[in-house]
């Protein structure tokens, strides 16, 4: 990847610390733990939020108030979404995803936290990955408690909205598109395949939506029993990832992040690196003697 001056001004307050070797060594010793963020899946074309690749955005993310509380905030969701999901079931994993894989297959990963909601880690082969956020790739429905997969869905969207030919602008994070007011106005909703109610609502974590509890533990549980904490592409912006960093340094473990603009583990980070994840992380697998396994 090679960076234009707005990446090299982006970057240009982050505090560097170490190098691929450094952070080679401390994946070396095994039982890292990994949390991942949007910055990891740019390469697969993606976009970010807050990182000098993020789309700018027109409308605010939807927030979980809003969706379950304003029909028509739920309704114009679903029409941006149901435009903008080709784009994240199409993407693949790129050489970042298959190199946490490879990390995990080599046995030196305590685990894998993601708080992207693409599916991307599981797509390139990792295990057992706690989706912090949930998944784009499921649907529940907030009467009856129904898990659906998203691609039923979207051939039920799909079959109701014959002409709904909307152009796409940008697509965002969380899956929906920027369309005109008039493309969503004509966007006709299903009910519950299960119930025949509703409403339904992607299996993701939205804005002042809280994390479940058990979810949550789960992950703690992982940096309890790490001897590192690897954060890769994100920011720490949310409390929602900040606070495993918060737990990890209170038990002295090493913090690694490697992520291209400002973190809010950064004053506590021993290794900090900005480079692209798709160019880092293969070095370090080839530091390590593990290229053939990605």
């Amino acid at each position: 990847m090679r960076y234009t001056a707005p990446q090299e001004a982006w970057e240009a307050d982050v505090p560097v610390r170490g190098d691929v070797n450094g952070l080679a060594t401390l994946l070396a010793e095994g039982g890292a733990l990994v949390l991942t963020g949007a910055g990891i899946s740019t390469d697969s074309g993606i976009p970010d939020y807050r990182g000098p690749t993020s789309a700018a955005r027109r409308h605010a993310p939807m927030t979980y108030d809003a969706f379950v509380g304003d029909p028509v905030a739920r309704h114009r969701y679903w029409a941006r979404s149901h435009v903008g999901w080709p784009q994240i079931a199409g993407a693949r994993p790129n050489d970042g995803h298959r190199a946490v894989a490879a990390l995990q297959r080599t046995g030196l990963l305590r685990g894998v936290i993601t708080q992207n909601v693409d599916g991307l880690h599981q797509a390139a082969g990792a295990r057992d990955v706690v989706e912090l956020h949930g998944a784009l790739g499921r649907v529940v429905c907030l009467g009856c408690g129904a898990t659906l997969p998203r691609p039923a869905i979207q051939q039920r969207l799909a079959a109701l909205n014959p002409g709904f030919d909307a152009r796409a602008g940008a697509i965002n994070p969380d899956g929906d598109a920027e369309l005109p007011d008039a493309e969503l106005d004509r966007f006709a909703m299903i009910d519950c395949p299960a119930c025949g109610a509703g409403p339904l609502k992607p299996d993701v974590v939205f804005f002042g939506e809280s994390v479940p509890r058990p979810r949550v533990q789960q992950c703690f549980d992982l940096v309890d029993g790490a001897r590192s904490l690897v954060v890769l592409g994100s920011s720490l912006t949310v409390m929602s990832g900040l606070r495993f960093v918060h737990a990890a340094t209170r038990r002295g473990l090493p913090v690694a992040v490697v992520t291209a603009g400002p973190s809010r583990a950064d004053a506590v980070a021993d290794v900090r690196l900005t480079g692209a994840l798709g160019e880092v992380l293969p070095a370090c697998l080839a530091t390590l003697g593990l290229l053939d396994r990605a």
